[in-house]
């Protein structure tokens, strides 16, 4: 058994990890110079920046593991913070260190900024979905789901439209109902500790792609960085990857490649065209990340602060986080009118945003603006989602677009590496 993983980031990292594991030779593809795919490092002006700033939560246990497998103690990596929900000047809700489930009653029930009724409200809402285990016969919008459960306007416009933009990265009109549950069950309610905020103390690339490289290459496998797949063929039970003028033969092929980079991929395989008609389908939403680098520190009131009414949903204090003094960084997820503003425009309001929030502030030294404006598919409700396993024996996909409880995240994408992984194993018992 050898093992092609087509895709460097984090589901194609996650599968090579764990067939290294168990002792696969893997060969990984990866089209870019560096690793990372969507969460990956991006140098500007002698700063580690990340393409998205992305967030785990407790709940990414997947995640957790892996970076502790091959970067040690995830601890010295990641800056661990109980969860302190705070829209800036309007709403904060703080996890106490209690047992669950009264940890989320307790906070929903102590929450500032809304009347009692609308968090008496709240907690009855969690206290529903847990008698029905968070499960719905039929898929619904977010906010067709809110609406059911009388949730107060404020209530929706300071943690729940939030909450399903940041976890799905979906406008709550067109959100899945069924995967924002399973965000707030895993989230939310099953452990306190489950819903601790993790922020990177290093980039994205540093945090678990390199660390993981090296893990595969120290067990026999090879990281090909700078090859594009160009053409993958079928022949007599054997997969081959032709890249950059070469050829190689595999028994398995982990497709870990963005679901519009897979399509012109598979195209030469007839077994995966139900697969393709799938991914075809997929709609995108961006993900903007704006970084500030002020000649002077700025002291935000935690690492990690909502704001209402503007453009940023999340600022973020990069002294704090990881010692980059004076950086700010601010995060816009899913679709919106900052798309229509030039880059130059969109630091300028974010920065005047900045500054209204936290109080004067001199002219930002550099400002950097990375949309990804196909960060994720859009988890709409009942969207269809490709299987892992597909039609063509030996030949699985891996990604945060593949069917699975979860939206579009970090800990979905390691999932699917390792859910894939371990399928390719099972294949050959």
């Amino acid at each position: 058994m050898n093992v092609a993983v087509l895709g460097g980031g984090y589901a194609g990292m996650a599968a090579a990890v764990t067939l290294a594991e168990h002792g696969i030779p893997v060969t990984v593809y990866e089209a870019a110079a560096h690793l990372g795919g969507r969460a990956r490092r991006v140098d500007h002006n002698g700063t580690a920046l990340d393409n998205g700033l992305h967030v785990l939560i407790g709940a990414c246990s997947e995640t957790l593991r892996l970076v502790s497998l091959v970067n040690g103690d995830p601890e010295d990596a990641l800056l661990r913070l109980p969860l302190d929900w705070h829209i800036h000047g309007c709403f904060r809700l703080r996890v106490p260190v209690l047992p669950a489930p009264l940890h989320l009653a307790a906070a929903l029930l102590t929450a500032r900024g809304l009347n009692f009724g609308a968090r008496l409200a709240a907690a009855k809402f969690i206290r529903a979905l847990r008698a029905q285990h968070y499960h719905l016969e039929k898929d619904m919008s977010v906010a067709q789901l809110l609406a059911a459960y009388g949730q107060d306007d404020a209530m929706v416009r300071y943690l729940w439209r939030p909450l399903c933009t940041s976890a799905l990265n979906t406008p709550l009109e067109q959100a899945s109902a069924r995967a924002f549950l399973n965000v707030v069950r895993d989230g939310l309610d099953l452990a306190r500790r489950n819903s601790d905020i993790l922020v990177a103390r290093r980039d994205l690339t540093a945090l678990f792609p390199e660390p993981a490289a090296q893990y595969v290459r120290d067990r026999g496998g090879e990281i090909r960085l700078g090859h594009t797949v160009s053409a993958i063929s079928f022949n007599d039970g054997m997969f081959g990857v032709a890249a950059r003028g070469s050829r190689l033969e595999f028994t398995h092929v982990i497709c870990a490649l963005s679901p519009h980079r897979l399509l012109p991929a598979i195209a030469a395989l007839p077994q995966l065209s139900s697969t393709a008609a799938i991914v075809a389908r997929l709609q995108y939403q961006p993900i903007y990340s704006v970084y500030l680098q002020y000649p002077n520190p700025v002291r935000l009131p935690a690492p990690m602060v909502g704001l209402a009414g503007g453009l940023a949903h999340w600022i973020f204090d990069r002294e704090a986080i990881c010692g980059q003094t004076g950086l700010v960084a601010a995060v816009i997820s899913a679709a919106g009118p900052h798309q229509d503003l030039i880059q130059d425009e969109l630091a300028a309001r974010i920065h005047a945003e900045v500054a209204q929030h936290f109080g004067p502030l001199p002219a930002p030294v550099w400002h950097r603006v990375i949309a990804e404006k196909r960060a994720t598919f859009a988890c709409t409700v009942g969207v269809e989602r490709p299987a892992q396993r597909t039609a063509l024996p030996g030949f699985f996909l891996a990604g945060d677009y593949t069917a699975s409880d979860y939206p579009a995240t970090i800990e979905g994408a390691v999932r699917s590496g390792v859910q894939s992984a371990r399928a390719a194993l099972a294949s050959v018992t």
